[in-house]
């Protein structure tokens, strides 16, 4: 597995999804609140729900811009709550397509597309 993961999520009938060929996901959603963090930490990204790039990673990075804390398990998912954005949400068990286990903390960047 990567240390590092890039993924470049966009809208799809007003859902956040991504694709990613290496797992196999072809757009796989996020919800329960994780849509919500998506929706207001790509505010300032131009035209991001036709795609925007996604860094993350267990460790941190040099420039990253969110920070998530896991809280708990449930349904097979976790939860992870960020200070920044003052609120939780759910990442289902696709996360286990890039980390064994749920990372203790995950750390992203959000930028445009090149």
């Amino acid at each position: 597995m990567n240390t590092i993961s890039v993924i470049f999520p966009y809208k799809f009938n007003s859902q956040w999804v991504f694709d990613d060929e290496t797992t196999g996901l072809v757009r796989e959603a996020f919800i329960a609140g994780i849509d919500t963090m998506l929706d207001r930490a790509t505010a300032q990204i131009p035209n991001a729900s036709s795609g925007f790039k996604l860094v993350f990673s267990a460790s941190p990075f040099p420039n990253y811009t969110l920070k998530l804390d896991w809280r708990r398990e449930e349904y097979g998912g976790n939860w992870y709550w960020s200070d920044t954005l003052c609120m939780e949400g759910w990442l289902c068990p696709a996360l286990f397509k890039y980390f064994e286990a749920a990372p203790a903390t995950l750390f992203a960047k959000l930028e445009p597309k090149a």
